[in-house]
């Protein structure tokens, strides 16, 4: 079985000063960097009250210091999912302080973390055990569009990491590790940054961006690439294949026309992770075909109890499991089908999309009296849909030809408090919301508004 090294050992003495941790064009960062930009980060946290600290990072060696400075400190790594002050604010009372490699505006208890790599490196006493009990905090967006706080202890991303090791490891051997992903959310925290350090591979430490990037990275290394779909919908064949010896694919559905594309490319299929930040990893699979069904890691299966779906994992501490927000076609040997989602999130472009949370914040605008929101699909691609009902000044505004002006206000007005994906890019105005006999809003009735073209 593949050893991995558990977080708590990741600043000990098992690995040699000089091994590679991170690199960043020409700067690199070693081993014994990692324990030295740790131990002045832990200096200063030990300087501040505050327990929890707030990780708000792209540069994935910056957000490793501030990880294990945290822990170090015995205080809680609280990781927000974004950088966006607008929700940051908002979300004060989950934090006490920030770490991030970007001077936000944030008024105190900003600590903006940095490395050059080229200082010289002084003896330092030994840095403070990190334990298995210690936790860190994730945030995800509920159902109710309110945050919701997700613990994971890290006892269990070393488990998960064990997982990911025993079924993929072989096939990362000597293989550098980049991103297209960040590392606030669980699928880049996992993938881009548990994984590496648990097997001992080289991570970029910059996110990338675009198809040419991965055809940039130096051809003298195989890399590991942690992707998401709405990048693998972007590759160009024309370019170059990069030296790409497996690609992993999470956050949301990958099109079959999608993974065929990639493996013309890359020349091998795109494995593919199922889970979310509450489960963990759950399944996986490696498809040669298009309906090729998820495969549950070891340890791992699912109940159907009152029209939901109930996920038991090694990595859910709960013994009842975990409700998903999928429904799931279960076949008899385990393996299983996506059928769809239940309730009110929703999946574009991998990111998850809390429908409520947009109706919240479209009812927060001005002269909007009731907002409801439906995903729309048109030519081949899924957007936010907005209905909205008025009140008479903005009626009358839009009925007088100026509803591009106002869609642009809105998107504007929205953009500080929603991702971009989650920003409407289909907009009605309606006298008012359709609803049944049980005053409960026509789903099937919205849909047919943005049947015509727009």
């Amino acid at each position: 079985m593949t050893h991995t090294l558990p977080l708590s050992q990741w600043l000990g003495n098992t690995r040699a000063d000089a091994t590679l941790i991170a690199w960043l064009g020409d700067n690199t960062w070693t081993q014994a960097r990692l324990r030295y930009d740790v131990a002045l980060l832990l200096a200063q946290l030990n300087n501040h009250p505050g327990e929890r600290w707030a990780l708000c990072f792209e540069n994935s060696y910056l957000f490793i210091v501030a990880l294990l400075a945290t822990l170090c400190a015995r205080k809680i790594p609280v990781i927000p999912g974004h950088s966006r002050v607008a929700l940051l604010k908002e979300q004060c009372v989950f934090f006490d302080g920030i770490l991030s490699d970007k001077p936000l505006s944030w008024p105190e208890n900003l600590l903006v973390v940095s490395s050059s790599g080229e200082a010289t490196i002084t003896q330092q006493p030994p840095l403070p055990i990190i334990d298995d009990d210690q936790f860190l905090e994730l945030f995800t967006s509920g159902s109710t569009g309110q945050p919701k706080r997700v613990v994971k202890r890290i006892a269990t991303l070393d488990q998960e990491a064990r997982i990911l090791a025993a079924r993929f490891a072989p096939h990362m051997t000597d293989c550098r590790v980049v991103a297209s992903v960040v590392p606030q959310h669980l699928y880049g925290l996992t993938f881009r940054i548990v994984l590496p350090m648990a097997l001992g591979l080289p991570l970029h430490a910059a996110m990338l961006y675009y198809a040419e990037q991965l055809t940039a990275l130096n051809p003298q290394y195989r890399y590991v690439f942690i992707s998401s779909p709405a990048f693998l919908k972007r590759l160009d064949n024309q370019l170059p294949a990069p030296q790409v010896a497996m690609t992993f694919s999470a956050g949301g559905m990958l099109p079959w026309h999608d993974v065929q594309y990639t493996r013309d490319w890359l020349g091998q299929t795109v494995d593919e992770i199922y889970g979310s930040t509450e489960t963990g990893i759950l399944a996986w699979r490696h498809r040669e075909q298009d309906q090729q069904p998820w495969v549950p890691f070891p340890g791992v299966y699912f109940a159907h109890q009152a029209e939901k779906y109930i996920a038991h994992s090694p990595l859910i501490d709960n013994p009842s499991g975990l409700i998903l927000d999928d429904m799931l076609a279960l076949n008899d040997d385990g393996s299983f089908q996506l059928s769809g989602r239940r309730g009110r999130v929703v999946k574009i472009e991998e990111k998850r999309v809390s429908l409520t949370e947009v109706e919240q914040r479209l009812l927060e605008l001005d002269g909007v009296k009731d907002a409801a929101v439906i995903p729309v699909s048109r030519g081949g691609r899924q957007g936010i849909g907005a209905l909205l009902v008025l009140d008479e000044e903005h009626g009358s505004l839009w009925c007088s030809s100026n509803k591009k002006t106002l869609e642009f206000a809105w998107r504007q007005a929205l953009l500080p408090w929603l991702e971009p994906v989650a920003i409407p890019r289909y907009w009605r105005v309606i006298q008012e919301i359709p609803v049944n006999s049980m005053n409960k809003r026509v789903y099937g009735q919205l849909q047919e508004l943005f049947h015509e073209t727009s």
